[in-house]
């Protein structure tokens, strides 16, 4: 692949996303500027729910607009959402409300800071492509820990830094980061010894997310037009990302406290 044409790709990359939001909401796939992949049911995207149980209490850690909230709130007894971003967490309060929600709590409130819960309140803590985007990020796994049970559960994903194409981008000269918001990009190694040092150890395999591939931008905008073609490529994605983990977008982990 010559560098013109991985540049070409790499443009198209960044600005896809942002297409698809604003395609979605212009073809009413969506009031709010959200992303196609919270529109469609895609096996695999809510990969957490299978960890939670009907008792808990649950902690979305940088919650955002709530997809990964409300999914949890169907399934649990109680979920509260903690945000910096007023903007998403106005869109979050409206669509709860919608969904007719009353187990969803959300709280504006910076995650670097200590967290205004007391020590042990949650049974599991969502914490889903959030870890990249923080500085500082040990003080916030610190307090993921103080504030689940002791037998708790850290429900974590994380952006790889290794695939193909990351390379590539790297070898061309340009930026190779999945977003330009990211602080940090991982090796499976890197990630997991990240959680350690936050004293957490995984509780199950790393688990693959969806194939790295060069058109993903390409099936953003795509999913801006078709949820339901969006929907296929995705699968695709997952199902190319399952026969070659280290190929995956991102890992995700199944994690809990370290014995002290």
């Amino acid at each position: 692949m010559t560098r013109p044409l991985v540049s070409a790709l790499d443009l198209l990359n960044r600005r896809g996303p942002a297409i698809g939001v604003r395609l979605a909401r212009l073809t009413r796939k969506s009031r709010h500027l959200v992303h196609p992949k919270h529109l469609v049911d895609v096996p695999g995207h809510d990969w957490y729910l299978e960890h939670l149980e009907p008792a808990d209490s649950v902690l979305d850690v940088g919650c955002a607009h709530g997809a990964h909230a409300f999914g949890a709130a169907r399934r649990v007894k109680r979920v509260v959402g903690i945000d910096y971003d007023e903007t998403h967490l106005r869109a979050a309060v409206e669509r709860a409300w919608a969904l007719g929600l009353d187990n969803v709590r959300l709280i504006a409130w910076d995650v670097t800071h200590p967290f205004p819960f007391p020590d042990a309140s949650f049974d599991a803590v969502l914490f889903l492509d959030v870890i990249e985007h923080l500085e500082p990020r040990r003080q916030v796994l610190d307090e993921i820990a103080r504030v689940l049970k002791p037998d708790g559960r850290l429900l974590v994903s994380g952006p790889n830094r290794d695939t193909s194409w990351r390379r590539r981008l790297r070898a061309a000269g340009l930026f190779a980061f999945s977003d330009p918001d990211h602080k940090i990009e991982y090796t499976r190694d890197e990630f997991l010894a990240e959680l350690a040092a936050g004293g957490f150890v995984p509780a199950s395999p790393v688990m693959p997310v969806v194939y790295d591939t060069p058109w993903a931008g390409l099936i953003d905008i795509v999913g801006g037009v078709s949820l339901a073609l969006y929907a296929r490529l995705v699968r695709w994605k997952r199902d190319a990302a399952i026969r070659h983990a280290q190929e995956s977008t991102g890992f995700r982990v199944v994690a809990r406290r370290r014995a002290r």
